[in-house]
């Protein structure tokens, strides 16, 4: 190894590091900061530790709200928005792989454009058409707007045409129709990039909030997202209160990141952006 080499790799290992620092600050100030007295943040300078740790901010902020139900309302939505995904996902990005109908790639290229338009775009006009289906505030108008992603759509699309072909050849001539060389074949060949979608359909689902915030009224009917947001409301100078929830609410999504990681970076891999 030359010294040149050596020095770029050292200046790599300190960037690295940096970086690493930087991401995880926030997340050491907000778990820090869960532990502290209500009046101890306010302190000039901040402390950058409790003096005494209060573990019973975690309880008792739990309890000021029904997080509870904010949680289970999470995992139903969350829930369907996973299988909604995969499965329109699976049957659109399928139909562009190997199906040959009129306007397939001009249709594909529309799908594709949907990427670009920003999701906040979209909230007023999905708002509208809840309310005048009467589904405000409601499980199925909560979840029905995010039963399609674009993003899953070309990422199935670009796996279903890295199946061989020969193998759904093989299964016709045995004599199995489209749906079944569809569900028996094809399928089971893309099971890594359905499990990355399923994957990212859920993280997106559990940290939302606008769409949340804007479909849902009552506070049953909240999200763990919204939930968080609302000790500001409630308990507006109380720090600990809300970076103690914000911390259990982060934890499925950490679970999720070091049980899955590897789907993480095959989604980035497939598509090469997120």
């Amino acid at each position: 190894m030359t010294r040149a080499s050596g020095a770029w790799r050292a200046a790599g290992w300190v960037a690295a590091v940096l970086l690493a620092v930087a991401m995880l600050a926030p997340f050491a100030v907000m778990l820090s900061t869960s532990l502290m007295d209500e009046f101890e943040v306010f302190r000039v300078p901040p402390p950058l530790l409790p003096a005494v740790p209060r573990w019973r901010n975690y309880p008792e902020a739990l309890g000021a709200l029904p997080f509870g139900r904010f949680f289970a309302n999470t995992i139903v939505f969350a829930g369907w928005v996973v299988a909604g995904q995969v499965a329109t996902a699976a049957a659109a990005g399928y139909a562009f792989a190997r199906l040959a109908f009129p306007g397939r790639r001009a249709l594909f290229a529309a799908t594709l454009a949907l990427l670009m338009v920003p999701g906040v775009v979209l909230l007023i006009p999905r708002f509208l058409l809840l309310h005048a289906l009467g589904w405000v505030d409601t499980v199925h108008g909560l979840v029905s707007a995010e039963l399609v992603s674009v993003w899953g759509i070309f990422l199935l699309r670009q796996a279903f045409q890295a199946v061989p072909r020969e193998l759904e050849d093989a299964a016709r001539l045995d004599g199995a129709g489209e749906f079944a060389v569809f569900w028996h074949i094809a399928l089971p060949a893309v099971r890594p990039a359905l499990a990355t979608l399923a994957l990212f359909a859920f993280v997106d689902a559990w940290k939302s909030y606008l769409w949340p915030l804007i479909a849902t009224r009552s506070l049953d009917r909240r999200t763990v997202e919204v939930g968080v947001a609302a000790f500001h409301g409630f308990y507006a100078s109380n720090w600990p209160y809300q970076m103690a929830a914000a911390v259990v609410a982060a934890l499925p999504l950490l679970l999720v990141f070091l049980l899955a990681q590897r789907y993480f970076i095959r989604g980035i891999q497939l598509t090469g952006f997120r």
